[in-house]
């Protein structure tokens, strides 16, 4: 595409960094990373895909990520970049937002799929709360968007991958200073990264029932997902494995779901696998229309059939 030769990215977490530097090869010609972290991150972030890294100190204590909007937008400023793509945290979204403001244009919040044309940067997002998916193109000299965990892929590591860090004096300072940090109570889970996944829907009668998914996932060495409704319903899992527009979207190898319906909604975190399989009594599940294989019966009787088999 015309014109778009400089991509930037910027993370509050070095995965979404990696990430959004191989999707900004796959967009521009080259990749610029801002990187407030340790500097052993920054080389990381060279192998892992950036021509270029601004490095802007690790985050000193008490600080907070809108401390070092000042420094990220003087950069911006002066050198210019055609597209910044950021996280999707709630910092990394008050960062695309002030810095829209400041410089003038429109900020692209979580998209979920770019595209290169010959009249600019189109993008695809989900709007009415899933219902619906509105494509579209920027027409300013910079685009800002932020993307979320698992639109793209991280490269593999290129220890040998030749790139320049540039050291970025950063002032950082603000009105507000960070004066606890306490760990959130949850679980740990990285869905974005598996390569299988479980996932259960309200098609699952009883929490006790949750056993027999743990058992298929155990032996297919597959992390558990869930629909909303057993996240944020009846609260049967953490919300860290609810897969759907407002929780995570991935590209896993394999997803099998399991007693959802599969609203457009949740199909949106997942229908990026390469393997989809869906098992629901309901012949006329929405889910069967984007499944690779499909089990139409009883979830109570599949389930133990499938363990039974992958035990022997």
């Amino acid at each position: 595409m015309a014109g778009m030769k400089n991509i930037w990215v910027f993370a509050d977490k070095k995965d979404a960094i990696l990430e959004l530097c191989a999707g900004g090869r796959t967009l521009g010609d080259k990749v610029t990373a801002l990187v407030i972290a340790p500097r052993t991150d920054a080389e990381q972030v060279i192998a892992g895909g950036a021509d270029q890294v601004y490095w802007l100190g690790d985050k000193q204590d008490g600080k907070l990520i809108e401390d070092y909007f000042a420094a990220i937008f003087d950069l911006i400023q002066t050198q210019k970049p055609d597209v910044v793509l950021l996280g999707t945290t709630k910092r990394c979204k008050l960062m695309a937002g002030r810095l829209a403001a400041r410089l003038g244009t429109s900020a692209l919040m979580d998209v979920m799929e770019f595209s290169a044309t010959d009249n600019g940067l189109q993008a695809k997002r989900m709007v009415y709360g899933g219902a619906a998916v509105r494509t579209e193109s920027s027409a300013a000299d910079l685009t800002i968007a932020t993307v979320g965990p698992g639109v793209f892929e991280k490269l593999p590591e290129d220890s040998g991958r030749q790139g320049t860090i540039e050291d970025v004096a950063a002032a950082a300072g603000s009105a507000i200073t960070c004066v606890e940090k306490r760990p959130k109570v949850g679980e740990s889970v990285n869905l974005a990264a598996a390569k299988r996944v479980v996932a259960v829907g309200r098609g699952i009668a009883n929490k006790e029932d949750l056993k027999m998914i743990e058992e298929l996932a155990g032996l297919l060495g597959a992390e558990i997902g869930c629909s909303r409704p057993l996240a944020e319903g009846v609260d049967w899992l953490p919300r860290e494995r609810y897969i759907g527009v407002s929780g995570v979207m991935f590209k896993p190898d394999l997803y099998i779901g399991i007693g959802i319906s599969g609203q457009i909604q949740h199909m949106v975190g997942c229908n990026q696998a390469k393997t989809i399989v869906a098992i629901n009594k309901d012949k006329a599940a929405p889910i069967f229309q984007q499944a690779d294989y499909g089990i139409v019966g009883d979830l109570y009787k599949a389930i133990p059939a499938l363990i039974e088999v992958l035990k022997k």
